[in-house]
């Protein structure tokens, strides 16, 4: 037997999708708290977790479940049928190493004074550290390594002189800095935040009379619910059945200062899904036209590495009138972790995950789009691949530019020495992945992929980000 472990492949992972859902009407939510997961489940495959809690029953009485593992293995039917509750929150998580345990599984818990809250949180703290430091000075106790507890902490402590728990969250969001996307549930109200530069998404929803707060529109498609509007950055969103939607917009900054994630419309964010009014499928579209625009190479056939590579080949296939088609069969089945093979046996692990068709690649030059290339180790194996396939040629192209800086907002973009980009040509990336030629995405490509109007944060490409990073890397340490 292998060991159990975290699978090495060369993508990003994102940290994190949060739910959250109130009915007016009084019925269980955690059912539809479920499926709303399953539908992030590509946000996070590590742990989950959903709380729930009855606003008709005694004050503060939440009842949770969270583990390690996908959505659809957590959670059965027998658990879900225990958990009673007109409002709660559900979290899918994913993190780097070093913190893959139960402890940092959400929703976090709290029980205070003034009563509980679920919080579930979507995003990275650059002041993480520091806070947690200034807490524990004064006697705070962690359960966790995850800066989700540090933003609970600072609600709980603001609400004890704040007239309700949506001023306490714009208290804590003065002292916490970096990207968080939150969802959080006090005894009688949902409310959703967003910090000041919309790193990561969240949008609210409607179905008859349940109000949903999600990560992504898919969430709300899968429930049957409504898409309203996205959750402004800056912005504060209260929702209770005596004043439904109230919005406190009072932290929100100049929208030329925002900084919406690339990476959710390159990779992360489901194909399906609109995020501040953008289609991610467009997207990825346009970034394919761009590729055949500005890296363009004589071929037989335009093939994308599934999932996140397909929807760029077929926009470089639409821009340049080479056949898009199939070139590799994906096993479904596997998530992000598995038993790895062991390095004497055969088995790759990217061999595991894929295979090439040959009677689609036999004698043909390829042109094979994937969106990005992090480390470079797998790049290798699937130009390989398609070689043994009897590929004559193979063509990289990239929806993406070069990774070059680390990220600090909630993906595990690495150390820049770990990055095959960090110091090599293109030229030098081609030859150690052994493609016949290689382009990636332009810098300037990346705003217009997006509509041109929206501000968006590209700091691991070209290590501008719109929040200073911190002083020290602490990303393994007191990741989320």
């Amino acid at each position: 037997m292998g060991e159990l472990v975290q699978d090495q492949t060369d993508k990003l992972g994102e940290e994190c999708g949060v739910f959250g859902m109130y009915d007016f009407d009084g019925g269980d939510v955690a059912n539809s708290i479920y499926y709303g997961l399953l539908a992030l489940q590509h946000r996070g495959q590590e742990s989950c977790g959903i709380a729930v809690s009855e606003t008709s029953g005694p004050k503060g009485k939440v009842t949770s479940y969270k583990e390690m593992g996908l959505v659809n293995e957590t959670f059965t039917p027998e658990i879900l049928e225990k958990m009673k509750g007109d409002i709660g929150v559900g979290h899918v998580r994913y993190s780097t190493a070093g913190s893959s345990t139960r402890e940092n599984a959400q929703p976090l818990v709290l029980n205070y004074v003034k009563g509980t809250l679920a919080l579930a949180h979507n995003g990275n703290l650059v002041n993480a550290l520091e806070l947690r430091k200034e807490l524990e000075y004064t006697g705070a106790i962690f359960q966790t390594t995850i800066d989700s507890e540090v933003i609970a902490y600072h609600i709980a402590r603001e609400r004890l002189c704040s007239k309700s728990v949506e001023e306490a969250v714009g208290r804590a969001m003065v002292k916490i800095r970096g990207a968080y996307s939150l969802v959080i549930m006090s005894p009688r109200k949902l409310i959703g935040a967003r910090d000041p530069y919309g790193f990561r998404p969240l949008v609210i929803g409607k179905r008859e009379n349940c109000y949903v707060l999600a990560s992504e529109t898919c969430a709300l498609d899968t429930i049957g619910a409504e898409y309203i509007r996205d959750v402004e950055p800056g912005e504060i969103v209260t929702i209770s059945p005596e004043k439904g939607i109230e919005s406190d917009k009072s932290r929100c900054i100049d929208p030329s200062k925002h900084g919406h994630c690339i990476f959710e419309f390159i990779y992360f964010a489901r194909p399906d899904s609109y995020i501040d009014g953008v289609s991610v499928y467009d997207a990825r579209i346009q970034a394919g036209k761009y590729l055949a625009i500005d890296s363009p190479v004589d071929a037989d056939l335009v093939v994308g590495v599934p999932e996140s590579g397909n929807c760029a080949a077929l926009g470089y296939s639409l821009q340049s009138g080479i056949p898009y088609g199939q070139a590799f069969v994906k096993n479904s089945y596997i998530g992000r972790t598995f038993i790895k093979p062991k390095q004497k046996s055969r088995e790759s692990s990217v061999q595991v995950k894929l295979n090439a068709l040959r009677e689609a690649v036999n004698g043909k030059r390829i042109i094979m789009i994937d969106d990005s290339i992090v480390r470079g180790t797998t790049s290798d194996r699937i130009v390989r691949m398609l070689r043994d396939a009897g590929a004559k040629e193979v063509h990289m192209r990239v929806s993406s530019p070069p990774f070059l800086w680390p990220c600090y907002f909630g993906t595990d973009v690495p150390a820049r020495e770990q990055l095959i980009a960090y110091n090599r040509s293109v030229e030098e990336i081609c030859k150690i992945i052994g493609a016949d030629s290689l382009g990636y995405l332009k810098m300037e490509r990346l705003k217009e992929m997006v509509g041109g109007n929206l501000s968006i944060c590209s700091g691991c490409f070209n290590g501008h980000y719109p929040v200073d990073p911190p002083q020290e890397d602490i990303r393994g340490e007191y990741d989320h």
